[in-house]
């Protein structure tokens, strides 16, 4: 079961190139702006769109920002008029995000999953549009921000401008769970996590 899966992501990845060039075209928008509008530099998008590059889940959400359609367009989803949520993952390398919301614009909301890896992930902090909030539900979440570098434990909040570098993982060698809210900048929770002295972040009200 999960190895057609699998081919079916693949299959959905590589198709994902000639739908952000064709969205693109459509609104009119060069590379330069749509650069400057993502954070993601002008050569990566032309690869992005050649095919000669396969997007990262970090490069999706923007990217489905920046064009005003849903995640599960990009890569294809099959449409529905049921108005319930079905859940559609996403999984690459270690990570799976799971859209909850189909709507274009505003702020989306995710769940994500992240496991564990053998060696474990080295932080690559990256920039790009926008303005995040994280709340862990499960597992403790290392969330490195800057100059800071931290631990959510489940219960607890995050947020953050992503023109910010920034990075996320497991803090140990169990899975973490978390929601995401990502949202156009000044689209904002109310829950804050600051850093602490040592490897916490406490939380509380804006």
């Amino acid at each position: 079961m999960e190895e057609p899966d699998a081919q079916g992501l693949e299959r959905a990845l590589d198709a994902v190139g000639p739908r952000l060039r064709a969205l693109r075209r459509r609104h009119g928008t060069t590379l330069t702006d749509l650069s400057e509008a993502t954070g993601i530099s002008a050569s990566t998008l032309s690869r992005l769109e050649s095919g000669g590059r396969r997007p990262t889940l970090e490069q999706l959400l923007p990217l489905a920002r920046a064009h005003g359609v849903t995640l599960d367009d990009l890569v294809d989803a099959p449409a529905t008029g049921d108005p319930r949520i079905h859940l559609r993952p996403i999984t690459r390398d270690g990570m799976t995000l799971l859209p909850l919301t189909r709507r274009p614009g505003g702020i989306q909301a995710y769940k994500f999953v992240i496991t564990p890896t053998n060696p474990p992930s080295v932080p690559v902090p990256q920039t790009h549009e926008g303005y995040e909030w994280l709340y862990v539900l499960n597992g403790r979440l290392r969330l490195v921000l800057a100059e800071h570098d931290i631990v959510l434990a489940p219960g607890e909040a995050a947020e953050f401008d992503t023109h910010v570098p920034h990075w996320f993982g497991c803090a140990d060698e169990a899975p973490v769970e978390f929601l995401s809210l990502f949202g156009q900048q000044g689209e904002r929770a109310h829950v804050r996590a600051r850093p602490a002295t040592r490897s916490s972040a406490d939380h509380g009200e804006d």
